[in-house]
């Protein structure tokens, strides 16, 4: 079993600054022997997953507050196609990207991997 403590800090708008906030111990189950260095990797390349795609469809896109009950993953499909062409076409700011487009529906349609 591998312990893992963070120190996280966020930023905190009123103060204008940064500030420590605790975090949980987190426990990791391990089936075989690696140095604390390939642990790390590995623990990193799974919050990557989180942060690159689920945190990004629940803040920008609204799927944890989407109140869909019929068919909702028909739903689901459409964010996760909005996000994969916005990244195929060199967008890393979603959210600002989700704007541009908004404004400018003609943008949209000359995407890469768009046919009209």
């Amino acid at each position: 079993m591998v312990e893992v403590r963070r120190r996280v800090e966020c930023f905190h708008p009123g103060r204008r600054r940064f500030e420590p906030r605790r975090e949980p111990v987190a426990y990791y189950l391990v089936t075989r022997e690696a140095s604390a260095d390939t642990l790390a990797q590995a623990i990193r390349g799974h919050w990557a997953i989180e942060n690159s795609l689920h945190h990004v469809l629940d803040v920008s896109l609204g799927e944890d507050a989407s109140r869909i009950r019929r068919n909702p993953g028909v739903f689901a499909q459409l964010r996760h196609f909005a996000l994969n062409l916005l990244r195929h076409n060199g967008h890393t700011n979603i959210r600002a990207a989700l704007y541009d487009n908004a404004i400018d529906l003609e943008r949209v349609l000359n995407y890469q991997g768009i046919k009209h």
